[in-house]
């Protein structure tokens, strides 16, 4: 099995990950929320044009970017017959998945999170996602993205199915030149910024 730890990348990957969390903390409330409208409006736009039946997504928290009503926009654009899929923390830090089913669904989890309680489906649910949105403290142009350590989303992507469409949420300013990167890291197909809209890149 990898090691998903940053042990091997040094202080860079460390270092990085503590700037990002730190300009993510001092970013005002006006600005979180702006940023989270403009976000959800071009995540909207896109999921008319590419038109999946299932979406992998997830419930941002404190400052991460889209929003706590991220959910429900994902939901109502998929309409009542797309599948919404959100992340379940399990307790190796790898994700199972569930339905979303309404803000009534999502309860309170460790590490600050929330996910729904409705019936897992299993750690390869994420593999019959057409889109998969996944949060990010930073991307690269390369496409590799940072997360904040755990490895969970470097499990669930290589799950991922190779035509589906991976699009990271970023914050203006978090689309940086370069994020280290590990053997087992997978990179994300696309961002979407307040500033930039949605961008492709070219993942390696």
């Amino acid at each position: 099995m990898p090691d998903f730890s940053d042990d091997s990348v040094g202080p860079t990957k460390a270092g990085l990950r503590a700037t990002m969390l730190a300009r993510r903390r001092a970013l005002p409330a006006p600005v979180r929320r702006s940023a989270a409208e403009r976000l959800r409006a071009d995540l909207l736009a896109l999921v008319r044009r590419v038109r999946p039946h299932r979406i992998a997504g997830y419930v941002p928290v404190g400052a991460e970017p889209g929003g706590p009503e991220l959910p429900e926009v994902l939901a109502e654009a998929l309409g009542s017959t797309g599948h919404l899929l959100l992340p379940v923390l399990r307790p190796d830090l790898d994700l199972d998945w569930a339905p979303y089913d309404g803000p009534g669904s999502l309860v309170a989890a460790g590490r600050g999170l929330r996910q729904p309680d409705t019936g897992r489906l299993g750690r390869r649910a994420i593999g019959s996602a057409e889109l998969v949105v996944v949060p990010a403290l930073a991307v690269d142009r390369r496409g590799m993205r940072l997360g904040r350590g755990g490895g969970s989303y470097d499990r669930a992507l290589a799950r991922v199915a190779a035509g589906a469409l991976t699009v990271a949420l970023l914050h203006d300013g978090e689309l940086v030149d370069s994020v280290p990167g590990m053997d087992h890291d997978r990179p994300v197909r696309a961002v979407i910024t307040p500033g930039g809209g949605f961008q492709p890149l070219v993942a390696t």
